[in-house]
């Protein structure tokens, strides 16, 4: 009997950058415009997609082995899971989810004290409620299904949203008040799942990959040959993530070199390897960084 992984994809938007990332790691998902069940080039997958809300819990229950969803999420089902890797990618940009607590920008309130008595609204329930908790402040903590942004001030005084960039927010007229939590999106399992050889195995493996992608998002590799008295010249000029690789050429005076440096830095080290005497200078994309 085949073996098989159980393994959740947030549905919404971390649907494409998750399946993306996948894909720099290896495993190609095939996600149908209406189905919820993907395939993919690892028959040991068994992929659900769910949305990232609901994975924390199905994974508490035992339903799942391992899925993606954010710190956020998980800390808000309470569930006991099992965390093989923090990958810092989200919607939009680089930057972390924050869950903020948010005002008007005429509202009184400036402080998170200034909320005794008053009404939010949010989809972090449980998040907000031990963030009042834990300031001793007692506020009546509503659940918002959405669109929580036109809620305040007419129907609530303050509300908790996730943003990234904090630009819609500011579009819409309103203040950040504090910053409850920040979140990247995790690779978690069930305690189950972690228990069992063959399932810990696999997904350990997996985690691998997925951060070796993350790793190599925005590096190339660069190669090229030089002049051999100029190398401690080049030395002192190129960043690289380990000491570059050098290597002798069949002709006498010249070495290959090779590392790997961020992307952005390529367009100023060009022209200057060039006037440093490097020839056959090679530019290419990396898939996984393993460190």
């Amino acid at each position: 009997m085949s073996k098989s992984l159980k393994i959740a994809i947030p549905k919404g938007s971390l649907q494409e950058p998750t399946v993306e990332l996948f894909a720099k790691a290896g495993y190609e998902i095939y996600v149908s415009s209406r189905g919820y069940r993907p395939t993919s080039n690892d028959p040991e997958l068994d992929i659900y997609l769910i949305r990232a809300q609901e994975i924390g819990r199905y994974l508490g229950q035992g339903f799942i082995d391992c899925g993606i969803t954010g710190l956020d999420w998980a800390s808000e089902g309470g569930a006991d899971l099992v965390d093989f890797a923090e990958l810092p990618y989200s919607r939009a940009t680089a930057r972390p989810t924050r869950w903020v607590l948010v005002v008007p920008e005429d509202s009184p309130i400036q402080k998170p004290q200034d909320l005794e008595g008053k009404r939010i609204a949010t989809e972090g329930v449980g998040i907000t409620q031990r963030y009042l908790d834990k300031l001793g402040i007692k506020a009546e903590v509503e659940f918002s299904w959405g669109a929580t942004e036109v809620k305040v001030p007419d129907l609530v005084d303050a509300i908790v949203d996730v943003t990234e960039t904090g630009s819609s927010l500011k579009a819409n007229r309103l203040r950040i008040v504090d910053t409850l939590l920040t979140s990247f999106p995790h690779f978690y399992s069930s305690q189950a799942a972690a228990a069992d050889p063959w399932k810990r195995e696999k997904m350990e493996r997996i985690s691998l990959l997925l951060k070796s992608a993350l790793c190599a998002r925005d590096k190339v590799g660069l190669k090229m040959n030089l002049p051999a008295n100029r190398l401690n010249e080049m030395l002192a000029k190129l960043p690289s993530l380990r000491r570059p690789t050098i290597s002798p050429l069949s002709e006498e005076g010249w070495v290959a070199v090779e590392t790997v440096i961020d992307e952005i830095l390529v367009r100023d080290m060009i022209p200057d390897l060039k006037n440093l005497g490097a020839e056959g200078i090679i530019e290419y994309p990396l898939n996984k960084l393993v460190l």
